[in-house]
């Protein structure tokens, strides 16, 4: 099983049909694999085969998709690096992960030349930069494939079991894993994710946040599964999304929360704009009820939500259930199996809160030379989250928060998720964000951060008062309030409450 020769395939059976869109460039699926194929035969002459790593310190680009299917071909494997890494994360990583070559652009040289002093394993001439002229030390990409061949490359005997990819966690509370993907675990991205959001050859998916992360692969794999349309803009544009998905036909589109509530917030996003979609997914964490029932409003019968690990256990609410079990993050998907256990591992029966625990189809066979992590977090095959939730006597998945997220106040376990709900009602207030402080009476304390909506204002004190007159228990009264600009956030747009609370304590 070689995942790259799915590029060829439908170069030989759709090749007129147009597959990857990114700004002005409309590649029809033989163009695409043609571009592939050059990159693969000109890894494979740069000395770069089966089972070596090749990294990328990218934005969005046509560069980057080639790489990914280009790599698989041959059976080397990706390894996509944030670009926000400094150059000592990048050094970190680069060796950790023993990448042969790295694939950056002009304004990543700068931390990529930092770290060269102490890279270990990538040759000279393998430092590959996407620009019209190279700086010293870097051969541009248009200069790396020149002369390559478009045709297919050599059978490099590439199995289910070649790495695929390895995705690096965020480390935010220690040092970066490197999340391993087989060919075989791609596959199955492939296949159930396009079966459960109901992609077919005919879908049109909008990708606007960065494709380095995990999540990107959630719809990015059964688009190219199916031969369908992939449309790549450089970042999240909220104007641009609506006019793409107004112009292009756009079926399925793939959105963090902040993503979903900027749409919710644009006056152009009307139901009849957006009509043609058929998924509207949400996923990186959970979205509140506020904003699902807003969005129910604005279309009718499209949205998902996803709770996932990159590890690989994953729960779907599917559009049909929307409603009906909208506080749930949704059910096992085909193959998969899911389990509550307390601290002690022992099942707990329907209701009750305790630790997510999973298997299925797309478990990653390891942590990058981490076996001792590996064994910590799949035990007899069962991979254990570190997330809280239960499940509802029909076995729907109810996520209470991230272990790491929960708050302890006054030995009373609060869990964020439950005050941003109640914070999300009022009015005024646009986007939410809960998290500890700590505290010398009770431990810890819960402080609230808002964005606050386009013309409506509010004092800090007035807000705090409202959301403590509506909480369910003393115990999730807040502090404080913070009335904020803008969130922090991830590369993935994800809002990084750890530099909030980091912030306030100095």
């Amino acid at each position: 099983m070689n995942l790259g020769n799915l590029i060829a395939r439908h170069a030989t059976y759709r090749p007129e049909h147009v597959g990857v869109v990114f700004e002005n460039e409309r590649l029809n699926w033989r163009q695409f694999n043609a571009k592939v194929n050059q990159l693969s035969n000109a890894l494979v002459a740069g000395g770069v085969g089966r089972g070596d790593k090749v990294a990328s310190v990218l934005p969005n680009c046509l560069e980057l998709l080639v790489l990914y299917w280009a790599a698989a071909k041959i059976g080397a494997a990706s390894v996509p690096m944030s670009p926000l890494l400094t150059d000592k994360g990048l050094a970190n990583l680069l060796n950790d992960s023993d990448v042969v070559m790295v694939i950056t652009a002009p304004q990543y040289a700068q931390n990529i030349d930092a770290a060269r002093p102490v890279l270990k394993n990538i040759r000279d001439d393998l430092y590959v930069i996407v620009s019209e002229e190279a700086p010293d030390g870097y051969v541009t990409y248009d200069e790396f494939v020149a002369g390559s061949s478009t045709a297919q490359p050599a059978d490099f005997g590439v199995t289910s079991d070649d790495m695929f990819n390895i995705i690096y966690s965020s480390g935010t509370t220690g040092q970066p894993k490197g999340i391993v993907h087989s060919h075989y675990v791609r596959s199955m991205y492939c296949m159930l994710f396009a079966q459960t959001f109901r992609f077919n050859p005919e879908s049109v998916c909008l990708h606007t946040g960065a494709v380095i992360f995990n999540g990107a692969f959630v719809t990015l794999m059964p688009t190219f599964f199916n031969g369908a349309r992939y449309i790549l803009q450089k970042a999240f544009d909220i104007d641009r999304v609506v006019e793409t998905i107004e112009a292009e036909k756009v079926t399925h589109v793939m959105m963090v929360p902040a993503q979903i509530i900027a749409l919710l917030n644009h006056p152009n996003a009307t139901t009849e704009k957006l009509a043609s979609l058929e998924m509207v997914l949400s996923l990186g964490a959970p979205l509140l009820l506020e904003h699902k029932q807003q969005l129910e409003k604005l279309l009718p019968g499209r949205f998902y939500e996803l709770y996932g690990l990159t590890e690989g256990f994953v729960t779907i609410l599917d559009k049909l259930d929307a409603q009906r079990k909208r506080g749930s993050v949704g059910s096992c998907p085909p193959f998969y199996d899911m389990r509550i256990c307390d601290e002690q591992g022992n099942d707990l029966p329907a209701g009750e809160i305790g630790e997510i625990v999973g298997r299925g189809p797309t478990l990653m066979p390891e942590y990058y030379k981490r076996p001792d992590l590996t064994v910590e977090t799949i035990r007899d095959g069962w991979l254990y989250s570190g997330d809280m939730g239960y499940v509802d006597e029909e076995g729907y998945l109810y996520l209470v928060d991230r272990k790491k997220d929960m708050i302890i106040s006054g030995g009373v376990n609060v869990y964020p998720r439950d005050i941003e709900e109640i914070a999300s009602r009022h009015e005024a207030v646009e986007e939410v964000a809960v998290f500890g402080l700590p505290d010398k009476k009770w431990g810890e304390t819960p402080v609230v951060a808002v964005l606050l909506r386009q013309g409506h204002e509010i004092s800090a004190e007035n807000l705090r008062d409202w959301i403590n007159d509506n909480v369910e228990a003393r115990f999730q009264k807040v502090s404080q309030v913070l009335i904020k600009d803008e969130f922090p956030r991830s590369a993935a747009g994800k809002t990084l409450k750890r530099v909030m609370r980091d912030e306030l304590l100095g």
